[in-house]
């Protein structure tokens, strides 16, 4: 008996991607994973995606981040991770390296949100603003603290900065090494 292999898919967006989700709706895609720099936006899309096709939406910095900002242990990050994507269905987002062989081995879609620079740096520091002036729960009752967003090397903005160019360096090769066809769309 033959078994199915199914090659993941890269995907390469450079503008806001309202014509992916139409495509995605209309074929065998089951799990995507949403790749970008901080502020790209990856949260967001995948939670459209998963609005749209009523499939689970998993978010990676959930299952990384403890209460106080601990970062969770990497064994026990990993098999969350491993079971958060045990499933036929979801839409995850994130980055982390450390999970990366656990989540493209079951994803058959990864989605790069690869936008300018400018638009990565509009994009985190309002929600970063929002964020620390609202004091918006996020995972396990951490809160963005504005000081902290802004002016120390936690910054979620310098983490942007300082990881966007070996993020559009690094991605492509990720690809080709895991032997993914790549497209490139545009809206």
């Amino acid at each position: 008996m033959g078994r199915t292999v199914v090659r993941p898919f890269f995907v390469e967006l450079e503008l806001w991607p309202k014509a992916f989700i139409i495509w995605i709706m209309e074929s065998s895609i089951q799990r995507i994973n949403v790749i970008g720099t901080s502020g790209s936006g990856k949260t967001t899309y995948a939670q459209r995606v998963a609005e749209r096709l009523d499939i689970p939406h998993i978010e990676l910095d959930a299952l990384h981040w403890g209460p106080n900002w601990t970062e969770a242990p990497l064994e026990e990050f990993r098999t969350e991770v491993s079971n958060a994507v045990a499933g036929e269905t979801w839409s995850l987002d994130g980055n982390y390296g450390k999970v990366r062989d656990i989540v493209w081995k079951r994803a058959d879609t990864v989605v790069w949100l690869d936008f300018s620079l400018f638009v990565v740096m509009i994009r985190v520091i309002f929600r970063t603003f929002k964020r620390g002036l609202l004091r918006e729960r996020l995972w396990r009752d951490n809160r963005e603290n504005l000081f902290r967003g802004l002016f120390t090397k936690e910054s979620i903005i310098w983490w942007a900065i300082s990881t966007y160019k070996r993020r559009k360096r690094d991605y492509p090769d990720c690809s080709s090494s895991r032997n993914m066809p790549t497209s490139t769309l545009s809206a």
